[in-house]
């Protein structure tokens, strides 16, 4: 770890998502092969989901219900993104490929986009007549297309893929099945849409990671294991995916959770692991790739050493 760590107590907006007694977070880097881990901030509070700036200047991330960027080497505290009225955001936000955009999803169910210099947001989504709430998870390299799940329906409510129009427009349903998926997010090239889906699972909650077109057809199955694997994010140069890995028999994407920091090659070869840490939700909701695709950004939730032998 590096001595440039910035440490924070009570410093962003009170927010439902607490930490756990004892633990805190930390936003850390690391290279692709697991070395030179670095951490950058250090939070008594809830810090999650970081997005690296195309520059390579920045990392982006949501705490208290608002978005912050910190400089990406660390020793500078975190700045606060004017966002307007929108104050309800949650872990799922993109930059768009040119850097000016930072497209999220609202607690209001929406998605919105926001300049990343600040200032008032503008609605992306649409209204539905049903139940409809979206939670974004990608942008096409062309930054003309987001991807997203929606939760939808009546009791017993669905999870599918769709996409919308980053300036606004149709909603397009990439998926219609009865089992959950999430975290779609597109490949370097635009051809693909990588997600994790229960759809293959013979036990509940039994996520693996798959691929699809962009237009929902040719879907392949790139893990089958026993463990619990979402988020996939594939790097900019298209080298790699990496992903989150959770114990067998999680349900859903948890916090506090023993996970795993895996890689593999586009088509899921060459697998390996990265780092092992306290974590889940909020570690790496998100494509967190810096612009080399040599390293990327997570958010890790370790304990206290005095609060060790707590329960969690």
């Amino acid at each position: 770890m590096n001595g440039s760590a910035i440490r924070l107590s009570n410093h962003f907006n009170a927010s439902d998502s607490a930490l756990s007694v004892g633990h805190y977070a930390e936003l850390r880097t690391i290279e692709f092969d697991g070395s030179d881990e670095k951490t950058i901030l250090i939070a008594d509070q809830v810090i999650e989901a970081p997005n690296w700036t195309p520059d390579g200047q920045w990392l982006i991330f949501n705490a208290g219900g608002e978005l912050w960027r910190i400089h990406a080497e660390g020793g500078y505290e975190p700045a606060l993104i004017d966002t307007g009225t929108i104050r309800e955001i949650n872990n799922d936000h993109v930059v768009s490929p040119d850097g000016r955009t930072i497209y999220l999803s609202n607690g209001d169910g929406h998605l919105y986009a926001a300049p990343i210099a600040g200032g008032e947001p503008r609605k992306v989504s649409n209204e539905h007549g049903g139940f409809f709430r979206y939670y974004l998870h990608g942008i096409s390299p062309d930054g003309e297309t987001l991807s997203y799940i929606a939760i939808e329906g009546d009791e017993p409510r669905r999870v599918n893929i769709f996409t919308i129009p980053a300036a606004g427009g149709p909603d397009r349903r990439l998926s219609d099945i009865d089992r959950p998926n999430d975290g779609p997010e597109y490949s370097a090239d635009g051809e693909w849409i990588y997600f994790n889906s229960e759809r293959a699972a013979e036990t509940p909650g039994h996520a693996q990671i798959f691929r699809m077109r962009t237009d929902g057809s040719g879907i392949e199955q790139l893990t089958d294991d026993e463990r619990v694997n979402w988020f996939p994010h594939p790097s900019p140069d298209g080298q790699w995916v990496v992903y989150l890995s959770y114990p067998p028999e999680t349900l859903g994407h948890p916090p506090d959770k023993h996970v795993i920091l895996r890689r593999m090659r586009p088509d899921g070869s060459d697998m390996a692991d990265i780092t092992e840490m306290f974590g889940g939700q909020g570690t790496i909701n998100v494509n967190s790739w810096a612009p080399d695709s040599r390293r990327f950004a997570f958010v890790a939730y370790p304990i206290t050493a005095r609060s060790k032998s707590e329960p969690t």
